[in-house]
């Protein structure tokens, strides 16, 4: 399997041949994620990620999906610290999983679980979470982890339909989000946002269905969860205090704006934000 998903590297199934003597260390940090400036997002997560983090819509091949900003230029995560250690009250499922993800089948029936073998804390000296017992069998620990992936399938497969009723609904409209650094302006493309006017305008009938499978509070978690661009903001100045004058602003008042043109089509896992 070739990098892709964002944070793994060389994810293969796991098996008792391969993996017979091999456990998990956790609690080695986040350095795995250090190099993405987003992160996908289960609709459940929404409550919680939304005091801390800008929640925004990617395009993911053909679907929708929501996604966490965690940074302001590409590679860059700005709630990972030096020691990496993450810098929010709330982890996201995406990071949280790691290092264990589903591959599924070409029809999407079967599902596998694999492990990235680039993980530091996968190793063959007995530390930490076996994943097998001596006569083969998958431990209590792989049990706990294939319960959490498909509790996140299943989230996955709800929010899906959610993003979908957004864009039968057309409430969502490319978005940039622009920052002002002393004299230097950035800026930060390629997601979506729902657009207050359109929702607005919906009719009466629409509105409660939204509120009565409780998408309508998804929607006013995630605009509310715009004003966390200010948080990026100031992660941003900390990691470059000596040349940031102490009156920088940022993002700009009108700092979500709608883009010139939509954001480019991405590639199966790839949420990506682009910076500019």
């Amino acid at each position: 399997m070739t990098k892709q998903l964002l944070i793994y590297e060389t994810a293969v199934p796991v098996s008792s041949g391969r993996h017979g003597k091999a456990s998990v260390e956790l609690g080695k940090g986040y350095g795995f994620a250090r190099n993405i400036n987003s992160a996908p997002l289960m609709a459940v997560e929404f409550p919680q990620a939304a005091a801390e983090y800008a929640i925004v819509f990617a395009q993911n091949g053909s679907e929708v999906i929501p996604v966490v900003i965690l940074g302001a230029r590409a590679g860059e995560n700005l709630y990972l610290k030096e020691d990496d250690s993450w810098s929010a009250g709330y982890l996201p499922a995406f990071v949280r999983r790691y290092p264990f993800v589903f591959s599924s089948s070409e029809d999407g029936k079967t599902f596998t679980l694999c492990v990235d073998e680039a993980f530091q804390g996968l190793n063959y000296l007995g530390k930490g979470q076996p994943l097998f017992t001596a006569d083969g069998k998958q431990t209590p620990y792989v049990d706990n982890v294939l319960k959490f992936l498909q509790e996140y399938r299943s989230q996955f497969l709800r929010t899906q339909t959610f993003c979908r009723k957004l864009v039968e609904l057309k409430l969502l409209e490319p978005m940039r989000a622009q920052f002002t650094l002393g004299a230097e302006k950035m800026s930060l493309g390629g997601f979506q946002a729902v657009d207050r006017a359109k929702l607005k305008a919906l009719p009466g009938e629409t509105l409660s269905q939204l509120a009565a499978t409780d998408e309508l509070e998804l929607i006013y978690l995630h605009l509310q969860s715009m004003r966390n661009f200010g948080v990026v903001k100031d992660k941003l100045i900390l990691t470059r205090p000596s040349d940031t004058p102490a009156g920088a602003t940022g993002p700009d008042e009108d700092a979500t704006q709608p883009a010139a043109a939509k954001p480019a089509r991405r590639t199966r896992g790839d949420a990506g934000m682009a910076a500019t």
